[in-house]
């Protein structure tokens, strides 16, 4: 995530893209050694199958011990709220960054009546609105993202069991956690290529710039400013602003962390396309281990799913099917909608299933751009 390059795989040919690499901070690369040479004295790799066995488990042992769910209302009836609350997040963060871009103060205080109604709805069915913040152009990408976050924190505070008052603090950090980015210029916050080293630096000031903002305005309390300054901290101390780690990192800088990185892969962005929130999930689980703080992890595992909501799976039916809502039993068992058989290679009737209750399950993962489905136009947002 934290690099300079427009790409996350290339060709390795020009020698100031190696400087570049050795000089960025990264501290490891893959080399796919069947389309280039390998390095002397190379470390064997496991086979893919026995990384993806590992990931697998990883995200398994996540979902052990899951906290039974409350009753939620029908995630179609929340999803007509949650358009038009979408909507007016986006309007609410959109002025206040705007008053952040012209220098000014933000008044902090007056998004709370935003932050409470965002939780309700999640109370009522996360899914609805976590879903739909995760639709987002290119355009308005700054400001979804920010409402998305609050979102994700809310839903991961009620899985960590916060008071409703840390809840709602948790929320307001994520919605304010980008600020600083309205202090960056448009030409290197939406560049499309690859970043010079200046330029990620300028990326990397951020949050400091955040900081600055939310300790001159009205409303901002600590939760708030150090979230906007320390998303970007790793657990190992390998992050920035401040290079914390361990015990030094507060558990909202890693509840925002986690969330940040979440909504950030799974969304397009200037530079690259979004990845499928299952496959968003199994690199983050990938990387936890000096990224990510491993209850909180778990947590937020629990909080989306193993098969995140708008995951495309085929079922072992041969059926494809989208992943639309988590049902209580099981996170391995989720409610999806099937719409097309691979056997006879044709759409079929939309059909709900609630896979805790069937006999159907889940056979794999796939690429939604491999079948070019509008996974949107079938979830019915």
């Amino acid at each position: 995530m934290d690099h300079p390059f427009w790409k996350k795989s290339f060709e390795l040919n020009d020698v100031k893209d190696l400087h570049t690499l050795q000089t960025c901070g990264l501290k490891e690369v893959w080399i796919d050694t069947s389309r280039g040479l390998d390095v002397e004295g190379h470390i064997v790799a496991t086979t893919q199958e026995e990384e993806t066995q590992k990931i697998d488990q990883e995200l398994l042992n996540a979902a052990a011990n899951e906290i039974p769910s409350e009753i939620r209302i029908p995630i179609k009836e929340e999803t007509a709220r949650a358009i038009k609350l979408k909507e007016k997040g986006k309007a609410a963060v959109t002025s206040m960054f705007h008053e952040a871009r012209m220098g000014n103060a933000i008044n902090v205080s007056g998004a709370e009546p935003l932050v409470d109604e965002i939780n309700q709805s999640i109370a009522r069915n996360p899914e609805a609105f976590l879903n739909i913040a995760r639709l987002k152009n290119l355009d308005d990408y700054t400001y979804l993202h920010s409402v998305a976050v609050c979102a994700l924190m809310i839903a991961l505070g009620k899985q960590l069991g916060l008071s409703e008052a840390e809840i709602k603090d948790a929320g307001m950090a994520g919605l304010l956690h980008d600020v600083g980015k309205m202090m960056i210029p448009d030409e290197v916050l939406n560049k499309p290529g690859k970043l010079t080293n200046e330029e990620f630096e300028i990326i990397k000031s951020h949050p400091q710039h955040g900081w600055n903002i939310l300790n001159i305005s009205e409303g901002a309390n600590s939760f708030a400013l150090d979230v906007v300054l320390h998303h970007h901290e790793r657990v190992d101390g390998t992050g920035y602003p401040d290079k914390l780690s361990g015990d030094e990192l507060s558990m909202f800088a890693r509840m925002g962390a986690v969330c940040d990185v979440y909504d950030a892969l799974t969304s397009d962005r200037c530079y690259k396309l979004g990845w499928e929130p299952a496959e968003a999930l199994r690199k983050m689980a990938e990387w936890k281990n000096g990224h990510f703080d491993e209850r909180i992890f778990h947590a937020f595992v629990k909080t989306i799913g193993i098969y995140p909501s708008g995951t495309l799976v085929k079922l072992k039916s041969g059926r494809l099917a989208v992943v639309i809502e988590q049902t209580s039993k099981s996170l391995l068992t989720p409610l999806v909608t099937a719409f097309f058989s691979t056997k006879s290679d044709a759409p079929i009737m939309p059909e709900v299933i609630d896979l805790s209750k069937s006999t159907d399950s889940i056979a794999s993962v796939e690429q939604a751009d491999k079948w070019e489905f509008d996974l949107q136009q079938i979830i019915g947002f």
